[in-house]
């Protein structure tokens, strides 16, 4: 389990982070989520122990990531950027990497280079960004580390690499419930892989919860009333729990929190002539929660 305790982080005059705290429990594959500059990256860097916070702290099982090298040894970082040796192959980097991290399969490794279709000993400057952007990520998962943390990683893959990708960090979180963290502004993606996500948003936690959870706790429906009703249907769907009301002609569209079961009975009380519950997506769900405290989602969810 990792506890991210009350982070705080200020580069110069910029709050990286503010007062940040989460839980993140072995075997998920947890999603976190916001805008460039929201905090995400130094978030990941924190957990990683490549930064140490102003204030708070990062500890796994109870115990402090920061100079402790055992526990770094059980974490993985890929980075949006690939860093490697100077003409190295991917040969050279599994060597390199099997001097840091005792549980690196070679057989694994292979495999996965293998299955890719990528040379070992061809120089990784002659590889595209994608398949160098594959050798990082084979790199990381054949470490068989508890902890695996990834920046931006599937930006650069075609989508038949991201969904293979997707598949081998499924299956490994299934085998030997290895904790994946995401981040990552592609919400449809996070929404695809990710059973827990939360929203930063200029270095502060907006939300965080069970992405089951979270569908069944706030529902999207469009209604027509008749002219004749609509002022009082109006003031009816007020008293929901509204999170976002709309009207266009007789239509109306909500987003409201809730028990659809009672929100459907109160509802169908308005004899609407049309009424359909739409599935929100996870985008869609957090547009709605941004916009609820306050925030411009233009800038802030789509990236």
């Amino acid at each position: 389990m990792i506890k991210i305790d009350s982070i705080t982080k200020t580069f110069d005059v910029v709050k990286s982070l503010n007062d940040v705290s989460l839980v993140i429990e072995k075997g998920s594959i947890f999603g976190l989520i916001g805008s460039n500059g929201s905090g995400k990256s130094t978030l990941l860097k924190i957990m990683s122990g490549v930064y140490k916070p102003d204030s708070g702290g990062i500890y796994y099982d109870g115990v402090s990531v920061w100079e402790n090298s055992e526990i770094k040894r059980n974490v993985v970082y890929l980075s949006d950027n690939q860093y490697f040796l100077p003409n190295a192959t991917a040969y050279d980097m599994m060597r390199l990497y099997k001097s840091v991290y005792p549980t690196f399969s070679v057989d694994k490794f292979r495999t996965y280079l293998k299955s890719f279709g990528l040379d070992e000993r061809r120089k990784l400057t002659t590889f595209s960004k994608g398949m160098q952007k594959q050798v990082s990520i084979l790199l990381g998962l054949a470490c068989c580390t508890e902890y695996l943390f990834c920046d931006e990683t599937l930006d650069g893959l075609d989508p038949v690499m991201r969904q293979t990708v997707r598949k081998i960090i499924a299956a490994e979180v299934a085998d030997r419930s290895m904790c994946v963290v995401f981040a990552s502004h592609n919400l449809k993606e996070i929404e695809d892989i990710c059973d827990h996500v939360s929203l930063l948003h200029k270095g502060e936690l907006l939300f965080e919860a069970g992405l089951d959870d979270i569908k069944l706790g706030i529902h999207k429906i469009q209604l027509t009333i008749p002219k004749e009703r609509q002022d009082e249907a109006s003031a009816e769907l007020d008293k929901l729990n509204i999170v976002k009301k709309e009207k266009r002609g007789s239509l109306f569209t909500i987003v409201a929190r809730g028990d659809e079961e009672k929100i459907s009975e109160k509802i169908n009380a308005l004899k609407p002539t049309f009424v359909e519950f739409i599935p929100l997506t996870l985008e869609e769900i957090f547009i709605a929660e941004m916009e609820e405290r306050g925030y411009e989602f233009d800038s802030t969810i789509i990236g």
